[in-house]
């Protein structure tokens, strides 16, 4: 299996330039914009682990943490505080290996180990963690996936534990900065914390405290949840998509005014804040005198299906901050919403409202077997295998 990135590359999370390993930390140098899928081991030839391609990939806005299982696994950075330090942000290889999973915000690096969990503090050179605490594994029933752990989740800043209900039989959980969707055994639907855009998909703009199921999806099971930065997504066994919350950028792949209107006009959020707030961006309510024959979502506060093709199921989804991707159980890979730093991957820094394929790895005759998004970038996992799907 081969990882390949695109998108927001400040800080040399996707391609790491000869020159930038060498401390010529020029702008022209940081190739901050990838437009084009590019192999994470294709372009520099270093002895640490950070850029073999086995294992799973964790990303950030600014980082990207590679996993890597089996008889060595360890986790290692790359990205910001990473690119010419010999040791990621004080973390040693020598601290991770046994390490089962991880999971990675702007402020911690969360590692799970069989009998304990730890939280390092990215913005130290500590040589412990900040925080840990041990874990018991359960014997029944199938291993819990970071930010899950026995009795509860790790959360994206101190303090790090929260306990959650053992009535949820939670199966997973996706964390944004501000609210959360689970998934529970039986596939129904979760979520809580910041509801100002819909993004909890209980049909209103309200806040909640507490899990609370998503009603419109009561009665079918969902197989895989993700969120973006104000919106959510999920997957259902049928292999159906289903989407709500914060559309402004097409993230949602429902008609978008901003996108339909000023097609070519670009964002004006700069790097350093991946995620603001909304009251920085314009409203999409109609003009006065404005025909209403097109009907555009801004907000879409009850979930929603998404119908990206008719001849393949979804089989994997994750969101960055204003951008979607979908894979496909025959391994194509669409992407939609926020594209002014290539993380759609069309090599184009257009935006879209519609699911749109990327069709670099069908002309490379690859197969797409997983996606995960960072804040404004995308990272896919590939085998090389004709699609068959058209």
């Amino acid at each position: 299996m081969r990882w390949f990135g695109f998108g927001f590359n400040a800080f040399g999370q996707i391609y790491v330039h000869d020159k930038l390993i060498k401390g010529e930390c020029s702008d022209a140098v940081k190739q901050v914009k990838v437009i084009s899928p590019t192999e994470l081991a294709s372009h520099v030839d270093r002895s640490d682990c950070c850029l073999k391609t086995d294992g799973q990939i964790r990303a950030s806005w600014s980082r990207r943490a590679s996993l890597h299982l089996g008889g060595d696994s360890c986790v290692c950075l790359g990205g910001f505080g990473a690119v010419i330090a010999s040791e990621s942000c004080g973390i040693s290889m020598k601290e991770t290996p046994g390490c089962k999973d991880a999971f990675i915000s702007e402020l911690y690096l969360t590692l799970a180990f069989p009998d304990r969990i730890e939280s390092w503090d990215l913005q130290k050179k500590e040589k412990t963690p900040s925080w840990s605490m041990e874990i018991k594994t359960e014997s029944s029933g199938p291993p819990l996936n970071l930010p899950l752990v026995p009795g509860g989740y790790i959360a994206t800043k101190p303090p790090f534990y929260r306990p959650l209900s053992p009535q949820l039989k939670a199966k997973s959980l996706a964390l944004s900065a501000e609210h959360a969707i689970l998934l529970s055994a039986s596939g129904a639907v979760y979520t809580w914390g910041l509801g100002s855009h819909g993004q909890l998909g209980h049909g209103d703009l309200t806040s909640e405290e507490q899990p609370r199921a998503v009603e419109a999806l009561w009665g079918m099971p969902m197989s895989c949840v993700a969120t973006g930065g104000w919106h959510s997504v999920c997957i259902s066994d049928g292999g159906d998509l289903y989407v709500w919350g914060w559309n402004e950028s097409g993230q949602l792949g429902l008609p978008s005014r901003g996108l339909r209107k000023a097609p070519q006009q670009q964002s004006s959020q700069q790097a350093g804040t991946p995620c603001q707030d909304a009251s920085t961006f314009p409203a999409e309510e109609p003009r006065e005198g404005e025909k209403h024959e097109d009907v555009f979502i801004s907000i879409q506060a009850f979930p929603a299906l998404l119908d990206i093709t008719p001849s393949c199921e979804i089989r994997a989804v994750s969101c960055g901050c204003r951008h979607t991707a979908a894979v496909t159980t025959t391994g194509d890979l669409y992407t939609w919403g926020w594209g002014d730093y290539g993380q759609l991957g069309h090599q184009t820094l257009i935006s879209s409202d519609e699911p749109q394929l990327v069709e670099f790895f069908r002309e490379q005759q690859m197969r797409v077997v997983d996606v995960v998004c960072g804040a404004w970038n995308t990272f896919a996992a590939v085998v090389k295998e004709e699609v068959a799907c058209s």
